[in-house]
């Protein structure tokens, strides 16, 4: 009959569309995250290719643009020893965004001004703090491999980029170590320090 759904697929697909939307919208971040995984998994590359190009364009426009929060990184307790503060967490899960979806380079920025926000803190052994510490210190040496990656892409603005990430978080690194020694504390960015130590740009 003229006029029916049938006649045209253009209103099928709106409502698979709006259906599916209400789905995004309603779906848990879990179910999501195991969709995404299943989806990629069972595609043809260049479906993870598409959708690692769609990540950084999302990314250069959210996390990649936002600072490093200057305040709430760490809190000094009154016995003058430090814990994680509110604002690390959500600024380690978006930079992990950034080096998982190949934004090396921008991450180690990124990195670079967490660490120097631990200069002037002290943090007890065995404490939560120095657990993260040493999380964030594997999280660098896996950012620096993402920048490898990164620079074979053969951006020529990268590779600049890249040498002044590297000689910032560099820089930071020495000047944590330096603080650490004053209170005779445990240097929690070895691994990091070595990864950049033997990094070829």
């Amino acid at each position: 009959m003229p006029g029916t759904v049938m006649d045209s697929p253009r209103p099928t697909l709106g409502h698979v569309n709006l259906m599916l939307d209400t789905f995004l919208a309603n779906a848990t971040v879990n179910d999501l995250r195991a969709i995404v995984r299943s989806t990629l998994a069972t595609s043809p590359p260049s479906t993870s290719a598409s959708f690692i190009e769609s990540a950084r364009k999302r990314l250069q426009q959210t996390y990649a643009k936002v600072p490093v929060a200057s305040k709430g990184l760490f809190v000094t307790l009154e016995n003058g020893y430090s814990i994680p503060g509110p604002a690390l967490q959500d600024t380690l899960s978006a930079t992990r965004s950034l080096y998982g979806a190949g934004m090396g380079i921008i991450s180690l920025q990124k990195f670079a001004e967490v660490i120097r926000a631990t200069i002037g803190h002290r943090w007890d052994e065995d404490s939560e703090l120095e657990a993260m510490l040493a999380v964030i210190d594997a999280d660098i040496a896996q950012a620096i491999q993402s920048s490898k990656e990164e620079l074979l892409r053969d951006n020529p603005g990268d590779r600049a980029d890249a040498i002044a990430a590297v000689a910032q978080l560099t820089s930071v690194i020495e000047e944590s170590r330096v603080d650490i020694q004053r209170w005779d504390g445990d240097f929690p960015f070895e691994r990091a320090a070595d990864s950049l130590r033997y990094l070829v740009l």
